[in-house]
């Protein structure tokens, strides 16, 4: 067995042999740069925010669970960031980060990585509601189908820059829920994942903007109600549900904190509350998740 001594030379080597490997024949090339997310465990319903530390005339490209990844550069120009998340219903297990860094000089380096999808374990709750918002007729039927038609149209185009800043708010000042994720029986019957989280907010409190952004929806629909979708750029979008007052319009730019309506008891309801949901590419991630995920780094 070799000693300490005789073994120390052979770590070094292989230490110094890496950026060799990774950078080809050059050692003068810079170190490779490091992804990283926070949060650092992975549960489905997540908010993540992905890091790279790579030079400011690299161009990124990535993918991740189905869905491309838009890095834009934090104002401080230290790094390139990107904010994405893992869709509630996401089964566990290993997913690939395919994140590709093109090199101003030529070339390009694969800094992909593997995450593993933890459970996350959501309660069943059960609710009764109005006969028609479980079996709708053929006139509500009609009705559904023209909005989710304009629900896709929507979600399909987004700000290409980020438009919030900072830190998400909560939207208004009552006592959130544990709801998002929740089973949902209604009278009886499985009906669907809850995908946002409820706030116990008295008939008339003020909604807030939880960041800036534009206003893509400002319209009542059958299940949700009174409804405003803001779109954050990057294909994030916040929607504020069952409101009894909408006092904003579509194409109108919100600031954060500014008054976007009045909570209500619209649309598929038991009573007055707000629904928040947030959606990144079509996966609905933890509001909870969101508000206390720390944005100032990369805005």
């Amino acid at each position: 067995m070799l000693s300490l001594r005789h073994r120390l030379p052979q770590v070094l080597f292989v230490s110094l042999a890496l950026p060799a490997i990774a950078h080809g024949s050059d050692r003068r090339s810079p170190p490779a740069p490091v992804v990283s997310l926070t949060p650092a465990i992975v549960v489905a319903g997540s908010p993540e925010l992905i890091r790279v530390d790579a030079p400011a005339t690299a161009q990124l490209e990535g993918e991740w669970l189905g869905r491309r990844l838009e890095f834009f550069r934090s104002r401080d120009g230290r790094a390139w960031f990107a904010l994405a998340g893992v869709d509630v219903e996401a089964a566990p297990g290993p997913s690939n980060l395919r994140i590709e860094a093109k090199l101003a000089g030529g070339g390009s380096r694969d800094l992909s990585r593997t995450f593993g999808i933890h459970p996350a374990h959501y309660r069943t709750g059960a609710l009764t509601v109005a006969p028609k918002f479980v079996q709708p007729g053929p006139e509500e039927m009609k009705e559904i189908e023209a909005e989710t038609l304009l629900k896709t149209k929507v979600f399909a185009s987004s700000a290409p820059e980020p438009e919030w800043a900072g830190d998400f708010r909560a939207p208004v000042a009552a006592e959130p829920t544990d709801s998002f994720g929740t089973r949902r029986m209604f009278n009886g019957k499985l009906a669907s994942i809850h995908k946002g989280m409820d706030f116990r907010a008295h008939m008339g409190t003020v909604v807030r903007a939880a960041n800036s952004g534009t206003v893509v929806l400002a319209r009542p629909l059958y299940y949700e109600g009174n409804c405003v979708i803001i779109d954050h750029g990057l294909g994030l979008f916040t929607l504020s549900m069952h409101f009894s007052r909408i006092d904003v319009k579509e194409g109108q730019h919100v600031l954060q904190g500014q008054p976007i309506g009045l909570s209500g008891a619209t649309g598929r309801v038991t009573g007055p509350h707000l629904h928040w949901a947030v959606r990144w590419q079509g996966a609905y991630l933890d509001p909870a998740k969101l508000l206390r995920l720390s944005l100032a780094q990369a805005r």
